[in-house]
């Protein structure tokens, strides 16, 4: 007996399937080579962005310089480098021409850039201040119109609570553009106090009186040693000015202290502390 024959539909399916199998098999026994060195470009690349991501994030940790948000953020642009560079290599196993693909992604990278610029100006603001680091976490500062103590740096914003209690969120990029003024980075500082005294009163018994309050204070420090000076001749005072050092947490308690204590020393030996006054003389009319 002769074998069924199959129906002319089914047969031509199960004709086209073993030649699509055939010429399958036959790509792939001509072309194994390229498939085998792009799987191992593949997993070799793979595993050495992620060995150099790891050991570039441990370096920049290890190196100090460098605050660990910014050392993360650089070994993952390390690590997707990498993985661009990989991609591109396999499909070049393949002989895909990858001059096209590089140039589309060059115009998607611009146009995102250009999409957030705002964006990517803070994150570049971000890493400029945790590599520079005009400041730190904990420290007081002035940029601009804000003042405060600094709560939190990250890379698009850096958090400030203010001396009034107000919390305070900058964009990085506002701090960056600005001065930095860091209250708290030096270990001691300069306090200036300017008093006036009248013209009848004497200059050397001032000096006394302002350098025996300073050193009486155990918070000015003798290097640099206090000094006192005439510092202007202002219209109703003779303007005295008096300059101590002293660590930079007692600065505030200082100030205070120091112009508080003036006052009452000069009350009680008698040295006057003029305010502004205007003296008007009338002349007689001319016949």
């Amino acid at each position: 007996m002769s074998a069924p024959k199959l129906p002319p539909k089914i047969a031509a399916s199960l004709g086209d399937e073993i030649n699509f199998a055939h010429e399958a098999w036959l790509w792939l026994k001509t072309n194994l080579a390229y498939l085998t060195g792009a799987v191992a470009v593949l997993v070799i690349g793979v595993i050495l962005a992620r060995w150099l991501s790891r050991w570039a994030d441990r370096a920049l940790t290890r190196s100090g310089r460098i605050e660990p948000t910014v050392a993360k953020f650089l070994s993952n642009i390390i690590k997707y480098a990498l993985w661009v560079v990989v991609g591109i290599t396999v499909l070049t196993q393949f002989g895909v021409q990858t001059t096209s693909i590089i140039a589309a992604l060059g115009g998607l990278a611009l146009a995102v850039g250009l999409a957030l610029q705002g964006t990517l100006s803070n994150v570049a603001a971000g890493v400029m201040i945790l590599i520079q680091r005009p400041f730190r976490v904990g420290e007081a500062i002035t940029a601009g119109a804000v003042t405060g103590v600094v709560q939190g740096i990250g890379l698009f914003t850096t958090e400030l609570l203010q001396y009034d209690g107000l919390y305070v969120m900058v964009p990085n990029n506002e701090l960056w553009n600005k001065p930095i003024i860091n209250f708290s980075r030096m270990p001691k500082r300069r306090f200036e106090l300017l008093i006036g005294i009248g013209y009848d009163d004497s200059i050397e018994q001032a000096r006394a009186e302002l350098l025996a309050l300073a050193n009486a204070d155990q918070r000015v420090l003798s290097e640099p040693a206090p000094t006192v000076f005439v510092a202007a001749l202002a219209d109703s005072a003779v303007t005295m000015g008096l300059r101590v050092w002293c660590k930079t947490e007692d600065y505030l308690g200082l100030s205070w202290a120091l112009t508080e204590a003036t006052k009452r020393r000069f009350d009680e030996v008698g040295i006057s502390i003029p305010f502004p006054q205007r003296e008007v003389r009338a002349l007689p009319a001319k016949s």
